[in-house]
């Protein structure tokens, strides 16, 4: 019967794969490879969340997480986040997350918090106070995952019609005028995807937005670029000289999509080429580097309320000014 209940929760609770079809999306198709690779990742992002679904528990689930290959393993846990997230926020629902942060998925922690911001897309409001974001750095993450889930999913809505929520209602504490960049920065992330991971695309869907919004989008289309991957050297290349103003924030991202890979022990050549072309730096350097310029609990807090997330983020973007 156990078995039985884990299989029905799994089909109940899990999104229908058919959903990462590029041609379901509507999104950019560039070519066959990079087709198969962009629906690659969002099957494997939903393998991992239908196997969290079906075991219901962080410690059984993670030997099958460390089973998918290098490359897509981090989308795997992410799926799996959103899946003990949702499982949290119903009623009776425990403390999944945290126990997953305490296990495996503390080296995913990005990816993790990414995840939790899926599940808030498909909670309804009132069911929010029970997300559990624990690393108060990395909570601005979970508006990331949100507004990645948006655009992917309400592409016309938030890409095309640029619709941005007002006063977003969530996290109960912080600035009231965060959200929207954190919410903008995943959004710009899901455009590599929309852009189906064709440069000139993805430059193109952002350039139609207001200037104030661009550089949180091309900071998330760079950490995607770097993370996700599907574009070349010389595709890359072009991006970098195509952001001009906006390329410090690629960096940013790019060196955020590294530090998630290096903390997790999946390296992979697509991560290291956008690293070298966007920061001059490989992976560990820019881990290194993001480290080096987290915020810690004896700074300061800035005077206007500025985020330690968003202080960490201008930090490692000052750091490529000379570029």
């Amino acid at each position: 019967m156990t078995n039985l209940w884990r299989a029905l929760r799994r089909n109940l609770l899990t999104p229908n794969v058919s959903s990462t079809s590029l041609d379901v999306r509507g999104f950019h198709v560039k070519d066959q490879s990079t087709r198969e690779l962009l629906e690659t990742i969002g099957r494997t992002f939903l393998k991992g969340y239908a196997m969290a679904a079906e075991s219901g528990s962080p410690t059984a689930v993670e030997p099958l997480l460390e089973d998918i290959a290098t490359r897509f393993r981090g989308f795997s846990y992410e799926g799996a986040a959103m899946c003990f997230a949702v499982l949290d926020a119903l009623p009776f629902g425990g403390n999944r997350i945290a126990e997953f942060l305490a296990g495996r998925g503390k080296a995913h922690s990005y990816m993790v918090h990414v995840g939790i911001g899926w599940a808030m897309a498909r909670l309804p409001g009132f069911r929010w106070h029970r997300l559990q974001a624990p690393d108060p750095m990395l909570r601005w993450l979970v508006l990331d995952g949100y507004g990645f889930h948006q655009a992917y999913f309400h592409t016309d809505r938030y890409v095309h019609r640029q619709y941005r929520r007002e006063r977003f209602p969530w996290p109960p504490t912080g600035p009231s005028w965060y959200p929207d960049r954190a919410i903008d920065q995943g959004i710009g992330r899901a455009m590599w995807f929309v852009g189906g991971a064709d440069p000139k695309i993805v430059a193109g869907l952002i350039d139609r937005f207001p200037k104030s919004r661009r550089p949180d989008l091309y900071s998330g289309a760079g950490l995607a670029a770097s993370y996700a991957g599907g574009a070349g050297e010389a595709e890359l290349r072009w991006f970098a000289r195509h952001a001009g103003r906006y390329r410090t924030q690629v960096c940013q991202g790019a060196v955020f999509a590294a530090t998630a890979r290096v903390h997790a022990g999946l390296v992979v050549p697509h991560t290291e080429l956008a690293t070298r072309v966007f920061c001059d730096m490989d992976p560990q350097q820019a881990a290194d580097l993001s480290d080096r310029l987290r915020p810690g609990s004896s700074d300061q807090p800035d005077p206007d309320g500025t985020p330690a997330y968003e202080t960490w983020r201008q930090r490692i973007a000052g750091a490529f000014v000379s570029v």
